[in-house]
Parts: C-alpha cells; structure tokens; sequence
C-alpha cells in the first residue's frame, strides 16, 4: 500500500510542487542579489553625484580663473575617496586644467564584480557659471573604482543566496507534511471514485462523501462536484448556444454589424471560385478613412464609434452592386465587388463612395465631414488568392495615403517593390547618421542690390551605400514618420553653423546661413533652446543664421509655431517663409507671424515668362512681401531673363542654377572667393 502511494499521481503531482517551492526559494535570492546589484549601480551613482556636487563649485572657480594649482587642489581632494580612480577638470575641445589618475585595485571577486557593476564608471558634470548668462566653462569628470562597492556586493549575495536556499528548503518540508497528511490520502481516494464515473452519464455515480470531511472543504467539494454531475447533462444544449453564439462574434465584428476579415476571406474564397468558372473579373477595394485618428481627438471615442456605425450605414447603400462588406479593423473597410468586366466598374464605386462622403454627418448636433482614400486590386489580374487581393488593395491604399488622399487608386505591378524599398530605406535612414552616409551642400544666394553673394542655403544629401543617391524629398517624409527626423535636424544645423563659422574665419563675415526646418522639427519644443546653444557655441552674429519653415507646416498649429518662431527670433535668428505661394495659409496669420522674409517657390520663376499667372503670382508675392516690410528671394532661376523680370518687380534676392548648382563647402569656398574677386574687379 505504501509503495502504491508512493508511486501515486498525487505523490508525484507532490514532488513537483516541493522541488517548484525549491526553484521559486532560489529564484526570489537571485531576485533578490539583482535588485542589490541595481542597488550598488546606484549607490556608485550617487556617490558619484555626491561628490560631484560637493566639488563642483571649486572646481568652476578653478577652470574660470584658469589657475592649475587650484584646479589639482580640487583633484587632491577628490583622490581623498578610495573609490575615485580619475579625475580631470577641464574644456572639453582644449587641454585639461587639472588631471590625475590611480592604478585600478586589486580584488579576488573582480572576474565577477567587473561583469555585474562594470570595472569602473565616469562621470561627468557641466561647470556652469551663475546667472544670467549661464556661460559654460567646461567639465569635472571622475571616474570611480568599482572594486570597493563589489566586495560588499558579493559579501551580501552570499548571505542573501544561502539564506533564501534554507528557507525554501524549510517551507517544502512544511508543505510536504501539510500536503501529505491533509490532501494527499483524501485525494486519493476521491480520485479512485471519479475513475468510476462515466462520461455519457456523469450523474449516474455519485462521489461519497469521506469520514471526517463532511465539514470541511473536501466534504464541500464532494456535495458540489456531485451537484455538478447531475447539471452536466441538463447544460449541455446551453453549451451548444453558447458556442453558436461565440461563432457569430467571431465572424462578425462586434460595433458595425458587418463581416470581420475571418468572414470576408471566406466570402471572397468562394467569390473567387465562381469568377474563375465564369472568367469575370473582381474587385476588392480597400477603403481607409484619412486622419480619423485626429477626428477621435478632436471630439472623441465615443463619437468616432458613431462615425464607424453611419459609414457603415451607407456602405451598404450600395450593398446592391456588391458581393461583401466587411470591416477590416480601425477605420479601414472592405469591399468586394463581383462579376464586373471592366475596371471603370471599380473606379465608378470608388468614385460614388468618395462622393457620399462629401455630405457631412450630422452627429450631436455637429457636422463632421469625413474623407477617404482607396485602394483597388482586381482579380485575376493583381492576384490569384483572396490574401493576395487583400494584402495589395490594402498597401496600394497605404500607398495612395502619402502622396494625395481623398481619392482612389489602382494597385500597379511596382507597388510592391515600391513599399519595399520604402521600408528598406526607412530601415536605413536610422542607421544613416552614424554611418556618416549624409553631407551637406550649399546653393548660393544674390542680392541684387549690388550682385553679391549674401547667403547660402545648406541642402542635406544622402548618399546611400546601395541606392545612390537618396532624394531629400524621398528620406525627408521617411525621416518624419519613424522620428529621426529631431536627430538629423539637429545635425544639420550644428554642421551648418560650423560651415558659417569657417567661412566667417577666412573673411566672408557678412555671410548669411539658410537652413530648412521640417514641420516635425518647428513644432519641437526643444528647437529654440538647440539653435540658440549653437549660436553661442560657434560665436555667430545675429542674423546671420536664417531658419526657413514651410507654409503648411506653418498652418498645422499656428499657436505653436508662432510661439517658437519668435523664441527663435529672440534668439538672432532670421525666419523666412519657404515655398511661398503652394499653401493656403491666410495673409492676417502671416501678418501676425514674426517673418523676415518670403521665399517665392522654384514652380512658380520657372515659368513666369510663359505663364501669364505664374507671373502674376510672383508679383503678388513681391507686392505682399514689401508690404509688410519682409525680404523677398525667388528660388529656381535659371535663366537671364527670369532674372530680369523678377528685378525689374522689386525682388531682392536669387537662387537658382542661373548662379550655381547646390556645392561643397570646398567649392562652395573658392565659388566666394571668385566672387569676391569679381566683385572687386568690377568696383
């Protein structure tokens, strides 16, 4: 009997639950001895802020005054602490004030404490003088000794591994007996009974109840497990209900009513089937509401179900020329349209769902307006296979999304590898920076006052290790979706002023900077604080760097923008208006808008002489900027005439191929020193 129960399942069910106990004992010491060893990193920190802090202002007096003795008086004291190593008091770009070092010490526990806290850690803080200015003289860095720190670390994990084995081992044997004595031979018994209970007719047996448990938990458990026996077979039919009912809700989605894609796969198989019988074609169209997250924050959740809920509503107005209608998810849909022998049949839906949208809904007593893009495959051109079909309609929507909404389109064969090589270049864009892959090029700018170059504007490049050449407005959009786009900015404008300042060194002082801004980039809230860092870090005059900033990027939130814009300005920077003229924005919002200056956009000089609105539109734009008392450039000439005409309007300033292609700062500095010969030649 008692080899039977030793080899019992409750036995070995037993076994597993000591040794678990064991394993968690074990588990929570290791826990624990991670959570010290995260408590010695932050203890070396601290430390290590401490110090600092107690050092910090002699160390400021010392690299202010530049006096050395003072500066290694510092680092004495700070080598008074076993735990600092090295120690430096300094600029970063010039030779230290003061520095000192130690041999590292030895430790048995090393090996190990080097692996967990790192052989030794730097610090490092800001030597910044006092109000107002807060002018930056340099840094005090230390770097602190792991050593000492690791041998209390690996004194106290001993404790803390050994004291978590014993009391794991002593809480399995608690619970062994506990288990033992209590459960396992009760069990045991109740487990010989439901051996006995047949699965057709479960409430034929009943379990009896076990002397001395008619009381307890055991003897509830019987009378229950008994009771539910007997309802077994009366809830079987509920059963049945119940899974017709899950059924339905997972072919059906749940707000809308419509087929989910579970649903229309299976719809579109058999869609599919007969058409390939019949040879008529199908289509699938893939219909994605434009900026409806914004409409969710603007008004809110509950109101965009509501939305959701009337779309659907008039999808299915035209449910008589469609096969399916289902929601894929969000605020995509799908329909599918079956037996059509051209593709104008799908361009013709397409076109009359995009129209229906154009009547606002009327929901709480407001009108909101949605727009729509879709994307159109077609069978069996475009795919043999409903997640073919799909799939495409669904990416050439995505597609159609970042070039123009609000309108349909159809998949081609150089979609795929068009989304490809989107995703691949976005991959790449991350990594682009660091590898050095991007450089600058810098297009000069006129005055036509006296013909000088008065500026130039830096234009970002990426020469892509596979595919050449990257466009600016090819990577520039990518760079704004994934969030590089703060990074590369950034860098930028630091290599752009360093440039200016360089070009400021060899002579050319009243040389002007242009650098683009991006829309992510005027709406960061870090944006003045960088541009007026790198004003000061590369002693630039005011006015000399000039930030251009697109008309729609302007219009996105105009409050924030103009509240940069003149953080900016405050700053010495100049704010010029690009692309003047493709936007919409209104002339009181520029007119409240702190601008220098307005830059009339390459598509509108290049053909102002054979356009008669172009060139209206280019001296409206000259008109409106001296009006409000702003510089106005003309991008994009190329021609003596274009130039001529754009003169004899009153513009200010060129750019374009008539003076020179964008250049390298090398060519860019023998481009001004030829100038200024010219110049001087002239005079």
């Amino acid at each position: 009997m008692k080899l039977e129960l030793k080899n019992s399942l409750s036995v070995k069910l037993l076994r597993v639950v000591l040794l678990s106990a064991l394993i968690v004992g074990v588990v929570l010491s290791c826990a624990q001895i991670v959570f010290d060893a995260y408590k010695t990193r932050q203890a070396v920190a601290n430390d290590a802020q401490r110090i600092l802090d107690m050092f910090r202002d002699p160390s400021t007096q010392a690299v202010y005054s530049l006096d050395r003795e003072m500066g290694m008086q510092v680092i004495e004291g700070l080598f008074q602490d076993a735990a600092v190593r090295m120690a430096s008091i300094g600029h970063p770009n010039e030779a230290m004030l003061a520095q000192k070092s130690r041999e590292l010490q030895q430790s048995h526990s090393r090996w190990l404490t080097d692996l967990i806290l790192g052989q030794e850690r730097t610090f490092t803080t800001q030597l910044v003088g006092r109000g107002p200015y807060s002018e930056y003289y340099g840094d005090l860095s230390i770097t602190l000794d792991t050593a000492t720190y690791g041998q209390s670390f690996i004194v106290s994990s001993v404790i803390i591994f050994i004291s978590g084995v014993l009391r794991a081992m002593a809480m399995a044997l608690v619970l062994y007996l506990v288990y033992h004595w209590l459960l396992t031979k009760p069990l045991s018994r109740i487990i010989e009974h439901l051996t006995e209970i047949n699965p057709d007719r479960p409430s034929a047996h009943k379990i009896p109840q076990l002397k001395g448990h008619e009381r307890n938990e055991l003897g509830v458990w019987i009378n229950t497990a008994n009771q539910l026996l007997e309802s077994i077979e009366r809830n079987t039919h509920l059963r049945h209900e119940a899974e017709n009912s899950l059924l339905r809700m997972a072919q059906y989605d749940f707000l809308t009513g419509l087929p989910n894609r579970q649903q229309l796969q299976q719809q579109l198989d058999k869609i599919l089937v007969d058409a390939g019988k019949l040879q008529r074609r199908v289509a699938v169209l893939c219909v994605g509401l434009d900026d409806f997250k914004g409409i969710n924050e603007q008004f809110s959740y509950q109101t965009g179900d509501q939305l959701l809920l009337a779309l659907a509503d008039r999808l299915r107005a035209h449910s008589g020329r469609l096969g399916a209608l289902a929601r894929l998810g969000g605020d995509q849909f799908a329909l599918v349209q079956a037996d059509i022998e051209q593709p104008y049949e799908a361009a013709e839906l397409a076109q009359s769902i995009l129209d229906d949208l154009e009547a606002a809904f009327a929901l709480d007593h407001q009108q909101i307006r949605l727009r729509a893009t879709i994307g159109i495959t077609l069978f069996p051109e475009d795919g043999d296979s409903t997640e073919k079909l799909l799939q495409k309609a669904e990416q050439t929507m995505t597609l159609a999304k970042t070039r123009s909404r609000n309108r349909y389109q159809f998949y081609i064969a150089s979609v795929d590898t068009e989304m490809r090589r989107r995703r691949e270049l976005e991959k790449d864009l991350r990594d682009a920076l660091i590898r050095d892959q991007l450089y600058l090029v810098y297009q000069p700018q006129i005055s036509y006052r006296d013909h000088r170059v008065v500026g130039v504007e830096a234009l970002i490049r990426w020469q892509h290790p596979e595919h050449g050449l990257v466009p600016p407005d090819l990577f520039i959009p990518l760079a704004e979706q994934n969030g590089t786009i703060i990074a590369i900015g950034e860098w930028v404008l630091d290599q752009a002023c360093k440039q200016l300042r360089e070009w400021h060194d060899q002579g050319f002082v009243d040389l002007r900077m242009a650098v683009n801004l991006s829309t992510v980039q005027l709406h960061h809230a870090e944006l003045p604080r960088v541009v007026n860092n790198l004003l000061q870090m590369y002693r630039l005059p005011p006015r000399s760097l000039e930030l251009e900033v697109t008309e729609t990027g302007l219009m996105e939130d105009i409050s924030t923008a103009a509240q940069h814009l003149l953080s900016l300005r405050r700053s010495g920077a100049l704010i010029a208006i690009d692309d003047f003229g493709t936007g919409y924005s209104s002339l009181s919002y520029l007119k409240s808008l702190p601008l220098d200056k307005i830059k009339i956009d390459k598509s509108f000089v290049q053909d102002l002489l054979d356009d008669d609105d172009d060139a209206t539109i280019v001296r409206a734009i000259i008109q409106l900027g001296k009006s409000l008392g702003m510089q106005v450039i003309a991008e994009g000439v190329e021609t003596a005439e274009q130039e001529a005409y754009i003169i004899s309007e009153g513009c200010h300033e060129g750019q374009g191929y008539h003076y020179s292609k964008p250049l390298s700062a090398r060519e860019l500095s023998v481009y001004l020193k030829q100038a200024q010969r010219n110049n001087a030649f002239i005079l």
